[in-house]
C-alpha cells in the first residue's frame, strides 16, 4: 500500500494491497517474478513515477522491498479477513502518523498490466470531492481494488467490519454507494488479475507490455 504524490499537494496516499493468501495461486503470488521483477515490483514501477511515498500492505514477513519512501505494514486486524481490512489498515497508518493526505488510492499487487492513466482519472477526481469513494470501469466491469478513498470514511470502514462483520470491498461499496470512473473498452489485457497459474501463463505471453516498468 503507497502514499504521497508529486502532483495535488501530495494528499493522495498511493496503496498496494498484498495481503491476501493467494490460496488459488498456491504461494504468496506479489513475490513471484513475472520477468525480471516480482509482481509487486512491476506495480510499485508503475507508482514511484507519480508518488514520492507508497504504502504497501501485506502479512508476509518475508517481504524485502528495501526502497526509500516505500513503507510496509501489517493488516491492522489480524485473521486474513479480506482487502477492507487493507484499506482501514492504510487509513489508520496514514491518521496516525499525521500525514497531510486526504485519500488513499488502492492498487491490487496481482494486477501488472494496469494503466497509469488510472493515476491522472484519480487525481482528477479527488480535485472535484464530488463523493467520498470512487471505483474504476472497464468494459462494463467494476474493478473494486482501483479505488479512490477519502479518509473521512475510516471511522464507518472500521465500524462496519468490527461491529457489522463485512468483509467485502463490492459489498461494503454498495451500502454506502460509489461514483464510477468509467474508462471505457479495454482490449489489451490491462486488467489481467493474476489469481491461477493459468492467468499467470497467459501474463507471461504479455510481458513485452511491461518492458517500461
Amino acid at each position: 500500500m503507497f502514499y504521497i504524490l508529486f502532483m495535488n499537494e501530495n494528499i493522495i496516499l498511493p496503496v498496494v494491497l498484498a495481503g491476501g493468501k493467494s490460496n488459488r495461486f498456491g504461494k504468496d503470488k506479489s513475490i513471484v517474478k513475472l520477468g525480471n521483477k516480482t509482481m509487486i515490483e512491476h506495480v510499485i514501477s508503475k507508482l514511484e513515477k507519480k508518488f514520492s511515498e507508497i504504502l504497501i500492505v501485506s502479512n508476509n514477513n518475508k517481504l524485502n522491498l528495501k526502497k526509500n519512501k516505500i513503507h510496509v505494514i501489517k493488516d491492522c486486524i489480524e485473521g486474513q479477513l479480506g482487502p477492507l481490512v487493507g484499506v482501514l489498515s492504510a487509513m489508520k497508518w496514514a491518521l496516525e502518523k499525521k500525514k497531510n493526505y486526504k485519500w488513499i488510492a488502492t492498487f491490487p499487487c496481482d494486477t501488472p498490466f494496469f494503466d497509469s492513466k488510472i493515476i491522472d482519472e484519480f487525481e482528477k477526481y479527488s480535485n472535484l470531492k464530488e463523493h467520498l469513494l470512487y471505483f474504476i470501469k472497464s468494459n462494463k466491469q467494476r474493478h473494486n481494488i482501483f479505488g479512490l478513498w477519502s479518509l473521512e470514511l475510516s471511522k464507518k470502514i472500521e465500524t462496519d467490519i468490527v461491529q457489522n462483520n463485512f468483509r467485502k470491498v463490492e459489498m461494503w461499496a454498495d451500502k454506502i454507494g460509489m461514483k464510477i470512473i468509467d474508462l471505457g473498452e479495454d482490449i489489451s489485457n490491462n486488467f489481467l488479475n493474476i489469481n491461477t497459474q493459468e492467468e499467470y501463463k497467459i501474463a507471461e505471453k504479455n510481458l513485452d507490455k511491461l518492458k517500461n516498468d
